[in-house]
């Protein structure tokens, strides 16, 4: 039995981020070290720090992760992507061009017998009305219209440029690493959930950039898969057991 894994949030191109080519390649590594060993890979978005597709024009770099994710899916490994709110803009050039999965939604699905809860984990249980009207504009059909006819030299910059003002702003702020059971949004939104879905085994969200592993009852787990900036982590689930892991280079891996 093949393992399935999960990683989110390597804001690929990043202009907050020095290192962005070690980085890429990191991630490149990790992913050609599970490729024998994986039966599917899930990616749960913010992969990129700013993807959007114009009709005939995609952001320009990431051809090593995109020509892994390509060699991956040719192999038989499934690879399914959860947009964020960083690359919501994911239409049809990643499923044609690298042959993934596209998911725009959170999305119930079962693995190995167990039944998992998948999402990017933005806006979920939120109450930052700023955010909420931001994510609001992004995914109305008009603005991305609008957007879409603005010229990609100056839209993609306008998009990198947002996205590191927002990064560096959300480092400002100090944000807590985990604000506890009772006011982590994604935890009192897992449990809400799970009172109306009881068969859920498995919350897995990204988004928050945290590593996390709880048990939400007696059959389920809730985790946050951290990131791929700083902290190169990623869960793997073998069929039987659920683990939360950091890729070191050079070390074995599950």
């Amino acid at each position: 039995m093949k393992n399935v894994y999960f990683l989110s949030d390597a804001h690929l191109g990043s202009l907050a981020i020095p290192h962005q080519r070690m980085q890429e390649r990191r991630l490149v590594r990790f992913l050609d070290s599970i490729k024998e060993k994986a039966a599917a890979i899930y990616l749960l978005g913010d992969m990129f720090d700013f993807w959007y597709e114009y009709k005939y024009v995609v952001p320009k770099g990431y051809t090593r992760f995109l020509g892994k994710l390509s060699e991956l899916t040719d192999m038989g490994v499934e690879v399914h992507y959860f947009t964020g709110n960083h690359d919501i803009w994911a239409y049809e050039y990643l499923e044609k061009e690298c042959g993934i999965i596209l998911h725009k939604k959170p999305e119930t699905t079962e693995i190995y017998g167990q039944e998992f809860f998948l999402a990017h984990g933005d806006g979920m249980g939120d109450p930052n009305k700023s955010f909420k009207l931001i994510r609001a504009i992004f995914h109305n059909r008009f603005c991305q219209w609008a957007f879409s006819n603005i010229h990609p030299r100056w839209g993609v910059s306008f998009g990198l440029t947002w996205a590191k003002h927002s990064y560096i702003k959300h480092k400002q702020t100090d944000e807590p690493n985990y604000m506890g059971e009772d006011k982590e949004h994604l935890v009192l939104y897992a449990k809400d959930y799970l009172k109306s879905h009881p068969n859920i085994n498995y919350f897995i969200f990204g988004h928050r950039h945290i590593e996390l592993d709880i048990k939400l009852g007696r059959f389920t787990r809730m985790m946050i898969l951290g990131d791929w900036i700083s902290q190169f982590t990623y869960a793997v689930y073998d069929g039987e057991h659920m683990f939360l892991e950091e890729y070191v280079e050079g070390e074995s891996q599950p």
